[in-house]
């Protein structure tokens, strides 16, 4: 007997815009295209295709000649791999309170990682050499976890952003201490468009030693990558890899979808594009009565506070998250398709409630 025949169908909208995350918007249309032209025949699998070969000299085009990509599903594999990368079993990880690593992934790194976390309160979400210094103590303590690495974020979980000398000087601190470095860069282009510096100049160049590297938030289907700064900081990359479940069997439609994004500036194009969306949506919400802006608008999120039954109303209307739910704080995110008619609607519609 033959199966029934099924048509595929289109079950959402595409119309239908919000500002909840940048992970809601859709693949670019390069990347599909990049994914389309991947596709057919047959390539090695595991990484020894020549997609992920290509894409090695695309990353060391924007990191430097020694950098090296691994290529993983997501960012919390991405994180997880990376820090277990520069750590011992023994080791922790200095991280903000507000880090991703430490508030929105399950516990992955402690539990899957093995690792423990030392977390401490960065009002901004960003680490200063003194606030690593609450945590950096302890080697010779065999009761402590050993403080192995700081793991900063860029752009941080708030929004906001390290300047190139901000991250130098974390990273001489905490070198200086005989730690290493982990940057998680699901946002790195962002920052890097707002800031108008290459990536480099806030990683390898500043002394970061391993990069987490998104491309989902920035336009990707899936995919980010593990990048290798410093060779002399890891050992073991491919068997990590694997062992905690990132290694992609047909791994060139991870890589030629990175490939489109970093190959030539479809990555800053699109994090600039969703930089100057935040801003817009800023603008527009700085002059309604009653709404606080919270942080800096520096890449693609705004933060703000305004009354409860306001944004409970107005999430009936655009999706979006609670921040912190009884303080009434919330956030908004713009994508690389983000455009000012979705931003000049969501605005106008929360001066419609605002006004109820």
């Amino acid at each position: 007997m033959n199966p029934p025949k099924t048509d595929a169908r289109r079950h959402h909208d595409p119309e239908v815009r919000g500002f909840a995350s940048d992970n809601y918007a859709g693949a670019h249309p390069e990347v599909l295209a990049a994914l389309a032209l991947a596709n057919g025949g047959h390539q090695v699998a595991y990484g020894e295709d020549a997609y992920t070969e290509n894409l090695q000299q695309v990353i060391r085009s924007h990191f430097g000649p020694t950098a090296e990509a691994f290529p993983v599903f997501n960012g919390t594999g991405a994180n997880v791999v990376a820090l277990q990368a520069v750590t011992d079993r023994w080791g922790a990880v200095i991280c903000a309170e507000s880090a991703h690593i430490n508030v929105d992934e399950c516990g992955a790194p402690e539990r899957v990682g093995g690792l423990k976390l030392l977390t401490v309160p960065a009002p901004d979400g960003k680490l200063t050499p003194e606030l690593i210094d609450r945590q950096a103590y302890g080697w010779d303590d065999e009761h402590r976890a050993m403080p192995q690495v700081v793991s900063i974020a860029q752009a941080t979980e708030l929004g906001t952003v390290y300047t190139p000398d901000e991250i130098r000087a974390l990273c001489e601190h905490a070198h200086a201490h005989g730690m290493k470095v982990h940057l998680d860069g699901s946002r790195l282009a962002n920052a890097a468009a707002a800031l108008n510096v290459p990536m480099r100049t806030l990683t390898n160049a500043a002394g970061v030693d391993i990069l987490s590297l998104g491309g989902t938030k920035n336009g990707a289907l899936f995919g980010e990558a593990v990048v290798v700064l410093n060779q002399d900081a890891v050992s073991h990359m491919k068997h990590l890899r694997k062992l905690s479940m990132q290694l992609a069997s047909k791994m060139r439609f991870v890589s030629v979808q990175l490939e489109a994004l970093l190959a030539r500036d479809l990555w800053l194009r699109n994090a600039g594009h969703a930089n100057e969306m935040a801003q817009r949506l800023a603008e527009g919400v700085r002059a309604v009565h009653g709404v606080e802006i919270l942080y800096p608008v520096q890449a693609n999120a705004v933060f703000a506070r305004l009354p409860h039954d306001v944004s409970e109303r107005l999430q009936k209307r655009f999706r979006f998250y609670f921040w912190d739910e009884t303080a009434g704080d919330v956030r908004w995110m713009c994508a690389f398709d983000t455009t000012e008619e979705d931003v000049d609607a969501f605005v106008a519609a929360l001066k419609e409630e605002m006004a109820r």
